[in-house]
């Protein structure tokens, strides 16, 4: 019998951490290779821990809301013959389980400071004055709810060492409108200025209506939403573009595209080709914004919104895109848009994307006014393809014919994009679509 450690696998370069949101599997539980022992949850993403091994699980380390580190070990799992990476002894693993959590900490803060200054999120910090630790998932509990740092240090916790697990935030939150408001002492309210908030009236419900709880996605979309529109100035510049050569050509191939390739030929590749070629001539709408800097990116990854099945919103990215032929564009979209659905996106897979792409014609919308995906300074929707009567320009006159069309509607950071900038970048993706080669070979 040998004994294997199950470790948190490295989810991408910029994860640091995880917190376990659930248990699949009991000490004492049989298991196979590739089954899912544990659900954990990374600020950007929900995912599965499988089992390396077959095996029986003899024993875990950690307990939900509790976050870990990549590498650390999560589970032993007794195994049958002989494998190359023995568990050492339990005083020892007790031992630099204790330095991992004393350890972690200052790296974990520190990593964590960088990765979300580097975004611009405005989050909780992961430490308080006092040193206290708090997961990912306390935080962004925290900041959906709007608590604020000395609030969050005042909560009592019962995990280990202290720290606030979620049931202790959640606790919070269900008393905190219970308790009667505390005065400000006379001398406070004559010392400092404190801005006066409006009052929100409550939403009234009566017995016939449905309460439903916002999802943990669902909050963090909604909060990184609304930071948006208090960063950015939004600008949107709308044009019509005649994609009837792309149609004609897209209906001509995709038959034959699938027999040779097995993967099915849809108009969002097409436009990711031409949104990258667009991006490559327009550089300065490849950019972020940092404090008073422009960082202009040097790789071209294209985010691309897709929705989930509960209604939910992700983000997948579409690495260097520009540097992609359409087969590739192709693989790649349709991959990453069915792990979308079944949420099997990779933490690193949603993050470094430098401009975003949202189908809003999916659902029948011709045109929308999308909402910037921070730090990024723009963001594409593409609207429904219409079938319209049209002027048809050519050299022995006009004539009015049936035209496939769809608005293409652009959204820009006006602190850094100004409405020349923004104009003809969409003007250029306009210009390759209508001059789309109807005899192209792929």
């Amino acid at each position: 019998m040998a004994k294997f450690e199950l470790k948190l696998p490295k989810m991408g370069e910029s994860v640091a951490e995880a917190t376990i949101t659930s248990w699949l599997k009991e000490v004492g539980d049989s298991i196979e290779m590739d089954d899912p022992v544990l659900e954990i949850a990374t600020d950007k993403v929900d995912s599965e821990v499988p089992s390396e091994v077959d095996g029986v699980i003899i024993k875990r380390f950690f307990e939900v809301d509790d976050v870990v580190q990549v590498g650390q070990v999560l589970a032993i799992i007794e195994t049958e013959g002989d494998i190359e990476e023995e568990v050492a002894s339990e005083e020892k693993v007790e031992e630099t389980e204790t330095v991992n959590i004393t350890a972690s900490q200052e790296k974990a803060v520190e990593e964590i400071t960088q990765t979300f200054t580097k975004a611009q999120e405005t989050v909780v910090p992961a430490v308080s004055n006092g040193d206290k630790f708090y997961s990912p998932l306390v935080r962004n509990i925290a900041k959906a709810e709007g608590i604020s740092q000395s609030e969050l240090d005042g909560i009592v916790g019962t995990g280990s060492e202290g720290r606030v697990t979620k049931n202790d935030i959640l606790d919070y939150l269900k008393n905190k409108h219970n308790k009667p408001a505390v005065e400000a002492p006379a001398v406070e309210r004559k010392s400092k200025v404190t801005p006066e908030v409006e009052k929100v009236a409550p939403v009234v419900s009566n017995g016939e209506d449905e309460i439903i709880e916002m999802t943990r996605m669902g909050k963090l979309v909604a909060n990184h939403m609304t930071d948006s529109l208090q960063k950015s100035a939004h600008v949107q510049s709308f044009i019509e573009a005649d994609v009837t050569n792309v149609w004609n050509w897209r209906k001509k191939v995709k038959d034959g595209f699938m027999k040779r390739e097995g993967e099915n030929l849809t108009f969002t590749p097409i436009f990711m080709e031409v949104i990258a070629k667009a991006l490559r001539d327009y550089p300065m709408m490849n950019i972020s914004v940092q404090d008073d800097k422009i960082i202009k990116k040097k790789n071209i990854n294209l985010g691309m919104a897709a929705a989930l099945p509960d209604g939910n919103l992700i983000v997948p990215v579409i690495k260097n895109a520009d540097q992609l032929n359409l087969v590739g564009m192709t693989k790649q979209v349709n991959d990453l848009a069915k792990r979308s659905r079944d949420n099997q996106l990779k933490p690193d897979e949603i993050q470094g994307g430098t401009y975003t792409v949202t189908n809003v014609g999916s659902f029948g919308s011709i045109m929308g006014t999308p909402i910037i995906n921070q730090p990024q300074v723009g963001i594409l929707a593409l609207g429904a393809i219409r079938k319209v009567p049209a002027v048809i320009e050519t050299p022995e006159g006009d004539f009015i014919g049936i035209r496939y069309k769809m608005f293409l509607s652009h959204s820009y950071d006006h602190r850094v994009v100004n409405g020349a900038l923004g104009g003809l970048f969409v003007k250029a993706v306009k210009d390759y679509l209508e001059a789309w080669d109807v005899n192209r070979m792929i």
